[in-house]
């Protein structure tokens, strides 16, 4: 491990093992690794073809979580790995723990897929999205002080810390493992003002925001995984929450970028309808729009969804005129 690295570990307060998953991610980038994290519903198409059974290479192991021949790792890498704690040997075959996914020129560690476990961290399309939405904010406007509510790997944190290079960029989670992620992710990207910090929604961090971005957790889980379920009938019980916080929360000419999702039922956007309930009278200036109006087509043949003619991803911001 690098003397720049042992650093930045201790500094960020990582443990020896969260400092090895630093210096993976620091040797994967070194090497030109890049990943896009998919749907689950697309990753299991692609690993389903024929010759993807196995790991060939770096992204099959750390992109596409492929069970991988022991000796196909580098033996840095897979020192790293043992030391992280982050690989199966019980078989033949390994099996990484771990994912690194691509954005922004910076890479993010998160969970191994499948995601099934409750603390699953997941980083994928709408991760992208929202991160872009926020991006384009925080660089529009002079931030001061901004909030990542669910950060999971810290991805919309770390993003706008790196547009507002002076501010407090709090990452708030009530996932363990997601804050432990989005520590190590912010010191890879160098980002040393982003603050991970275990709260349920803003309970436990004072004070306002100019910037409060979420891409909350709103599918209709039936498993209720705590990375997926968005909480009531319809997915959207964290969202409103969300929604309430910030009304609360933002400070003049603040705004909250909120990416979540939502079962269109007889051409009706549920969501859309308790978000302009929530906003009534809150004094915020707000837009909504769907962001891509048919997607997770999948889950449209479980019972969750059984009246949901389709699933949109949606982007809600409201500002606080000053």
């Amino acid at each position: 491990m690098t003397t720049t690295t042992t650093t930045a570990a201790a500094m960020a307060g990582l443990t020896d093992a969260d400092a090895a998953l630093l210096q993976l991610g620091r040797t994967l980038k070194e090497s030109g690794y890049s990943f896009t994290t998919v749907t689950p519903a697309t990753h299991e198409r692609v690993n389903r073809r024929p010759g993807n059974a196995t790991a060939g290479n770096l992204r099959d192991v750390f992109g596409w979580s492929r069970p991988f021949a022991p000796d196909l790792l580098p033996g840095p890498i897979a020192d790293l790995l043992r030391t992280a704690g982050a690989v199966d040997t019980s078989g033949e075959l390994w099996r990484s723990r771990v994912r690194f996914s691509s954005y922004d020129g910076e890479l993010f560690v998160h969970s191994a897929f499948p995601t099934d476990a409750p603390d699953s961290v997941f980083l994928g399309p709408d991760t992208y999205r929202m991160a872009d939405a926020a991006a384009a904010c925080a660089s529009s406007r002079s931030v001061t002080r901004a909030v990542d509510i669910g950060c999971g790997t810290g991805a919309g944190a770390i993003t706008v810390a790196k547009r507002a290079p002076g501010s407090e960029v709090v990452a708030v989670d009530i996932n363990d493992n997601a804050l432990r992620y989005a520590r190590i992710n912010a010191a890879l990207a160098g980002a040393d003002r982003v603050r991970p910090v275990r709260s349920n929604l803003l309970d436990d961090v004072d004070g306002s925001f100019d910037l409060i971005v979420s891409n909350p957790p709103f599918m209709i889980d039936p498993a209720g995984r705590t990375y997926r379920d968005g909480g009531g009938p319809g997915g959207h019980e964290l969202s409103l929450a969300i929604i309430d916080v910030a009304a609360k929360r933002l400070s003049p000419g603040g705004s909250l970028v909120l990416f979540s999702g939502c079962g269109i039922v007889d051409g009706r956007d549920p969501l859309r309808e308790a978000a302009a309930q929530r906003l009534a009278g809150a004094g915020l200036n707000w837009a909504y729009r769907e962001v891509d109006p048919d997607v997770y087509d999948e889950e449209l043949d479980g019972p969750a969804y059984a009246r949901a003619e389709r699933i949109a991803v949606v982007l809600l911001t409201a500002t606080r005129p000053r």
